[in-house]
C-alpha cells in the first residue's frame, strides 16, 4: 500500500450511478477533501474479518474480493467489488467487527471515508440513506440466493451460474474473454466446492465447446447454454 498524489474526484463515481450519485455538489466536495486514497497491489489485504475498521472504502480502480474463512481455513468468496462500489459499510453502520476479509485481486486505488463523515452523510441526506439501504438489501438477497443454490444445485449447475455471474459483473472483452482473472482455487471458493472439481468441470465445459481456456483466462462461447445449465432465466 502507498499513498497517491492525485486523489480521484468523487464526481467520477457520481457519474457511474454509485451510492454517491445521490450526494449534492457541496457534499461531494467535502467528501473529496476529507477522504484519503491509497494504491494497493494484488494480494494486499485491505481489512480482515473479526477486526474493527474505522471507515468505509470506495473502489476507484481495480477489483477486490470479499470472503469469509471457514474453520478449516478455506475461503468462501462472498462477492467482488469494483469501480464505484463501497466495502466495509455494513460493519460501520452496525458498529460490529468486519464480517469479511477484503483482498485485492487486481491492482487497485481505494478511497477511505472516515466513519464520522459517512454517518454524517447518512443522517443528513435521506436519498443517500435510501441508496445505502437498498444496496444492503440487495446484498442480503444475493446471500440468501447463494444459500439456496448451494443446497439445491449441483456443482456443475453452480459453475455455469457463476460463469454467467462473472460475465454480468465484469463483462467480456472483444474476444469474449471474462474481464477478470481468477485462480482455479478462487473459482472453486466462489462456487463452493473443491478445486479439483472445478478443474474437472472446466475441462468438461471446454470439451463440450461451452468455453475456451487460456491459462487463467476463460472465453465464454455459449452464453445461452450456460444460462440454461445454471437455471438462469
Amino acid at each position: 500500500m502507498r499513498n497517491i498524489e492525485n486523489i480521484p474526484a468523487c464526481g467520477d463515481c457520481h457519474k457511474i450511478n454509485s451510492v454517491f450519485s445521490k450526494l449534492a455538489k457541496d457534499e461531494l466536495n467535502i467528501l473529496t477533501y476529507e477522504k484519503g486514497c491509497n494504491f494497493y497491489k494484488r494480494g494486499n489485504i485491505i481489512y480482515q474479518e473479526r477486526n474493527r475498521i474505522s471507515g468505509v472504502y470506495c473502489i476507484s480502480k481495480g477489483i477486490i474480493k470479499l470472503y469469509k474463512t471457514g474453520i478449516d481455513g478455506r475461503e468462501q468468496i462472498i462477492r467482488f467489488a469494483q469501480k464505484g462500489d463501497i466495502i466495509g459499510y455494513r460493519s460501520i453502520l452496525s458498529q460490529e467487527l468486519a464480517c469479511t476479509t477484503a483482498k485485492v485481486i487486481e491492482d487497485a486505488v481505494l478511497c477511505f471515508i472516515p466513519a464520522n463523515l459517512f454517518f454524517k452523510l447518512v443522517k443528513e441526506n435521506s436519498d443517500f440513506s435510501m441508496k445505502i439501504m437498498r444496496l444492503s438489501l440487495k446484498e442480503l438477497g444475493e446471500a440468501n440466493k447463494f444459500i439456496i443454490d448451494i443446497a439445491q444445485k449441483t456443482v456443475r449447475e453452480r459453475l455455469a451460474e457463476i460463469l454467467i455471474l462473472l460475465k454480468d459483473t465484469f463483462s467480456l472483452d472483444n474476444d469474449h474473454y471474462l474481464q477478470v482473472s481468477l485462480t482455479r482455487e478462487e473459482l472453486a471458493n466462489l462456487v463452493g466446492t473443491a478445486t479439483e472439481s472445478v478443474i474437472r468441470l472446466l475441462s468438461e465445459f471446454k470439451s463440450d465447446k461451452y468455453i475456451e481456456l487460456n491459462g487463467r483466462r476463460i472465453k465464454i462461447l455459449k452464453i445461452d447454454v450456460l444460462k440454461k445449465l445454471g437455471g438462469i432465466n
